[in-house]
């Protein structure tokens, strides 16, 4: 099969019925990965059959991956780029919401929740966890090389070829909520001295009602943005 490293071939001995799926699982690569399937010269999808002797041909995906094309191996398009993350790289989850990207996150959500999560609201599963991405229900997913959470948020966007500019700043960075404008008068109460004298423009969550403002922060995520080659000319306002 052919990986982010190259290609390698193997000998698979067939001592019982199986399914495609199960033997190029049980090789190691998960069936979401997968981008073509190909034995004794014809395409199969993932109920094919191998029987003894067959030679096949696995291929993954092409980059960048469009999840809004399906195809006989991902039988599922979606309408538009949403995440569930799994706990195993569970802060990659707040810098997805940063960018503005919809990521569904909770640490105490288990496999069989992120996968009916993944099937029931068209969501694209990030996790380390390769045992989780070879459910059936899964259509969309990446098992993440990348180990530090910036690099594997570059690697996010490098593979579903995510350019920007990005809505930074629009969601709730705890509850992945879109965040609302609201007026200063409504919130004055909740506010520091020194942030009512300073700042005059307010977001709030809809969801957990944490208030967000242009401060300081800012400043850094605008950097951080410029050190990882995220921002760009068009960048919107956040």
């Amino acid at each position: 099969m052919g990986s982010d490293k190259g290609e390698t071939s193997h000998r698979f001995p067939l001592r019982r019925r199986t399914s495609i799926k199960d033997l190029i699982e049980a090789l190691g690569p998960p069936h979401p990965e997968v981008g073509r399937i190909e034995a004794e010269g014809a395409l199969r999808d993932f109920t094919y059959h191998p029987h003894v002797g067959d030679r096949i041909r696995v291929a993954p995906l092409e980059r960048p991956v469009d999840v809004g094309q399906a195809d006989h191996l991902h039988q599922v398009s979606l309408p538009e780029v949403r995440f569930v993350v799994d706990v195993n790289v569970g802060r990659l989850a707040r810098k997805l919401r940063l960018l503005g990207f919809d990521a569904a996150y909770r640490p105490g959500w288990d496999d069989a929740t992120i996968a009916e999560k993944a099937d029931s609201e068209g969501r694209i599963v990030l996790t380390k966890d390769i045992a989780l991405l070879k459910r059936r229900i899964i259509v969309w997913g990446r098992w993440l090389r990348a180990e530090e959470p910036t690099r594997q948020l570059l690697e996010v966007l490098s593979v579903f070829g995510l350019e920007g500019p990005y809505a930074t700043l629009s969601r709730c960075l705890d509850c992945n909520a879109l965040l609302e404008s609201v007026d200063k008068e409504e919130i004055l109460h909740q506010l520091e001295p020194k942030t009512k004298t300073y700042y005059h423009q307010f977001s709030r969550c809809p969801a957990c009602g944490k208030i967000y403002w242009a401060g300081s922060h800012q400043e850094r995520i605008i950097q951080w943005l410029r050190d990882n080659g995220l921002e760009s000319a068009d960048q919107p306002e956040a």
